[in-house]
């Protein structure tokens, strides 16, 4: 083992950041339980997501207590149970999220087998690692043991990266593929696309760097603090695509009624309008839309019209 700045110092460091993600996921549930009325399996997913991460939050604060305040100077060598049974609540909280996003892929993929497959054989690789790295370390008792499934724990991390990424390129891949040139239609896969490569972002730099950590500091607990955090960035970065839906519908109205308000002409018998000779006595108004075919369960269909005038 390290020194204590480097072991228990960052596992105390991976705490506090993971509780402070874990005051904003409380919040962003609840917000979306309030404002929302998604179809059960949406609320579903939510709540056992919040479920999964709560429980994650206890057990890494129970090993901590246990090292720093129960048993403080007696067990620095010991392995406490919950900081093992994290790791599983930790993988079924991505394996969640993971999954809804591979739905997305696909719906928006036009139920693409292939890129669909592609998706969905790294996220179940993912938890199958967890629940082999669960199984063994759940027998160890001491920290010197941990060695031994390193490179488990490598591979979660490797393997939850390449799933984030690859979800991200292919959510994006499918989103460009729907632009039909109408500037409204586009202004939201835009928005689209820029929330599927946050969901991916955080996650995948928290991987990475637990990754990096157990690489260059294998004695240290570095990487265990960024994993604490990584079910936090999962629920944070759903929920808060989930959450912005009516702003961006909203957004979206806002910049409807600009493109129609444009399109206004005034009769040539307005008083405004009687210095303008030759405009028509008719309102035409035409609507930048796109063919319903991002509907998934972040935009719902209204938000996708075809084109109507007025």
């Amino acid at each position: 083992m390290g020194t204590v700045d480097n072991t228990f110092g960052a596992l105390l460091i991976g705490v506090v950041v993971s509780a402070t993600l874990y005051g904003v996921t409380c919040v962003q549930t609840w917000y979306y339980f309030t404002h929302f009325s998604d179809p059960w399996y949406n609320k579903l997913l939510v709540g056992a997501m919040f479920l999964s991460d709560s429980i994650h939050q206890i057990l890494v604060t129970h090993a901590m207590y246990t090292y720093l305040v129960t048993d403080f100077g007696s067990v620095s060598e010991i392995f406490v149970w919950s900081l093992c049974v994290e790791v599983l609540f930790n993988g079924f909280t991505g394996f969640m999220v993971q999954s809804f996003l591979t739905m997305r892929v696909y719906r928006l993929s036009n139920k693409n087998v292939i890129a669909t497959a592609s998706v969905l054989s790294l996220v179940i690789a993912e938890f199958i690692l967890v629940i082999t790295y669960f199984a063994k370390a759940v027998t160890y008792t001491t920290f010197n043991q941990l060695p031994q499934i390193k490179p488990l724990s490598m591979s979660v991390n490797a393997v939850a990266a390449a799933g984030d990424i690859l979800i991200t390129i292919f959510l994006c891949i499918f989103l460009q593929q729907s632009r039909t040139g109408f500037r409204r239609s586009d202004t939201l896969i835009n928005k689209l696309m820029l929330f599927s490569i946050n969901t991916g972002l955080l996650t995948t730099v928290c991987a990475v760097m637990s990754l990096i950590s157990i690489t260059v500091w294998p004695d240290s607990f570095i990487y265990i603090a960024f994993y604490f955090c990584m079910g936090r960035f999962y629920c944070n970065s759903l929920l808060a695509t989930l959450n912005a839906r009516k702003g961006i519908r909203h957004d979206s109205c806002e910049e409807h009624m600009s493109l129609s308000l444009q399109g206004v002409r005034r009769p040539i018998n307005s008083p405004i309008g009687s210095s303008r000779i030759g405009m028509p006595n008719d309102i035409s108004i035409k609507i930048d839309t796109a063919q319903e075919y991002i509907e998934d369960e972040f935009l719902s269909a209204k938000d996708l019209k075809s084109s109507q005038s007025v």
